[in-house]
């Protein structure tokens, strides 16, 4: 239900985008310009490129519209478990009544799901750009079967350089001591070629994008 909504949005913005005129292209090339051009909405390019790499991209509206979407997919999917750990995602979700687990005791038996913050999502390889500098660590992004994550559309960048740049810019001196790239579920083809999902990590990547936008 989720990724025919979220399919049926990012077709339409596409169709959209290929409605309007092309836009004007130099004579001569600029070679001081990144190799990588995104397309006018990055969340369309981010989109395609999240569910390319077996993402479950969710698009949002606006808070609440997130909020009803997690409390359907959480009670859809019977994630009993809910790990949150970020302060400010715990208060957010309190207020708004979805049911989590705050606390790390037991967190490897439980470790149903988890729900976590990031630093940018990567338009060229819809990729997901994470930091050890919040409150989930390492191993909110890692132990659990399902990763969920919440951005922001003003949190998308053009490339990966555009997001260490970030980073840089957002922790100075203080900067993470872990900094990872999450493309898809963790996946495997190494024994016999055959595709394994969560060999290494969750076996489901969920990403909520609030569009914040202006239209």
């Amino acid at each position: 239900m989720y990724e025919a909504k979220s399919k049926e949005i990012v077709l339409r913005r596409v169709r959209e985008a290929l409605a309007k005129s092309a836009p004007f292209l130099p004579p001569t090339p600029d070679f001081s310009s990144p190799l990588h051009l995104p397309s006018e909405d990055l969340s369309v390019e981010f989109a395609e490129a999240f569910i390319r790499n077996s993402g479950l991209f969710v698009y949002c509206e606006n808070e609440e519209d997130f909020f009803d979407q997690l409390f359907a997919l959480k009670r859809e999917q019977n994630m009993q478990y809910l790990h949150v750990w970020e302060p400010n995602l715990q208060n957010i979700l309190y207020q708004a009544g979805i049911e989590f687990t705050a606390g790390e005791e037991d967190f490897i038996q439980n470790a149903h799901a988890s729900l976590t913050t990031c630093e940018a999502l990567i338009t060229r390889t819809g990729s997901i750009l994470v930091s050890s500098a919040n409150a989930g660590g390492r191993r909110l992004t890692v132990y659990p079967e399902t990763h969920m994550v919440v951005a922001k559309a003003s949190q998308l960048v053009p490339d990966i350089k555009d997001g260490l740049q970030g980073i840089r810019d957002k922790y100075k001196d203080n900067f993470p001591s872990m900094v990872s790239l999450v493309s898809g579920p963790s996946r495997t083809a190494d024994i016999e070629k055959t595709l394994v999902m969560g060999a290494h990590g969750p076996k489901q990547l969920i990403l909520f994008l609030i569009d914040d936008l202006p239209h």
